[in-house]
Formats: structure tokens, sequence, C-alpha cells
């Protein structure tokens, strides 16, 4: 997928609000070097509302990508629900620098947004990546035996809190015999 379909022409729109649908799978992630989902389908929906100096940009993301688990390495599908609110000013120069705010040339008729596309996406992404049966213990995997197999199991806490080191006894009766 060519990025240059995420470029938003807003010379010729009139103000309000304008809806713009783009279609994500894994060759948009590719054109970022970004090769972590063994696939992706995705739905991108772009609200522009254009006002006279100023633009606001609103993109939601829903849909799934597969991708390996950190803890078994199976694959799954992870259901993605994203979005993000983007100020749209016009200054002397070009300024990307905050996250929500991105400052066009006066001059500017159109603006590329794959960037935030791809940033919100990423985003979405839990840190780690665990797959729905191992947290509800449905998966069955050689994996998850292995893991349980290897467990280290925590030693049995006494029961009785009498049973104190006597070296402990000496440093308290220290401790008091210096109030005296």
């Amino acid at each position: 997928m060519e990025l240059k379909a995420f470029i938003l022409s807003f010379a010729g729109l009139k103000q309000g609000k304008h809806q713009f649908k783009y279609e994500v799978d894994n060759t948009f992630f590719e054109n970022f070097g970004f090769e972590e989902f063994n696939s992706s389908s995705l739905v991108i929906d772009a609200e522009l509302d254009k006002r006279n100096t100023i633009m606001d940009l609103f993109l939601k993301a829903t849909g799934s990508v597969n991708l390996n688990c950190d803890v078994t390495n199976e694959p799954f599908d992870l259901d993605i629900d994203a979005s993000m609110d983007l100020v749209i000013k016009f200054g002397d120069i070009f300024n990307d620098d905050n996250e929500d705010l991105l400052i066009l040339s006066h001059g500017d008729y159109e603006f590329n947004i794959a960037q935030y596309v791809y940033e919100m996406l990423v985003l979405s992404i839990p840190q780690k990546r665990v797959h729905p049966g191992v947290e509800d213990g449905s998966l069955d995997s050689d994996v998850l035996d292995k893991l349980e197999e290897l467990r280290v199991s925590m030693p049995e806490e006494k029961s009785n809190s009498n049973d104190i080191d006597p070296r402990w006894d000496a440093l308290k009766k220290l401790k008091t015999d210096n109030n005296l």
C-alpha cells in the first residue's frame, strides 16, 4: 500500500466535517519497517473538521492484528480499537514536535496522516502480548507444560510466629538495656 493514499488534501474542501476511510494491512506497516504482525486487517475512519483558521482531525481504528504470544509464541488475533485527536493550525513554519498539535505552513494545502495512523496503531498494542488462552487456562501448549514443570515453588512460610531466631532476642535486649 502506498503511503500517498494517506495524503489529505484540504485546500478544496468546504468548511465543516469531512469523512475519509482507509484500509490497513501488513504492507502499510512494512513501509515503516515494522514486521511484528503476522497479518493485520484494520479500518481507519478519519474525520476532518475544517474551520477558518484551524482544523481538527479525529482518527478511529478498528480491526485486528495477528501476532505471537510473548509467553508461548503461539499466534493469536488481538482486537484493536484505538483513537486519536489532532489539532491542525497554520503558522510560519512546519512543526510536528507536539503529538497533539500539528502546525502547517501558511501555503500548505495537504498533509500526510500515515505517520499518525502508524503511531496510533503501534501504541495501541500492549507491551506484553499474552494469548487469551494463557490467561483463562484454555490453551494447550508444550511451552506452557514445560513452564509449569520448571516452575519454582515457594517454600512454605513458618506458621508459628514464635519461632524467632534467638540472636534477635539478644539484640532486642541490648536495645532495651540502653534505654534505662
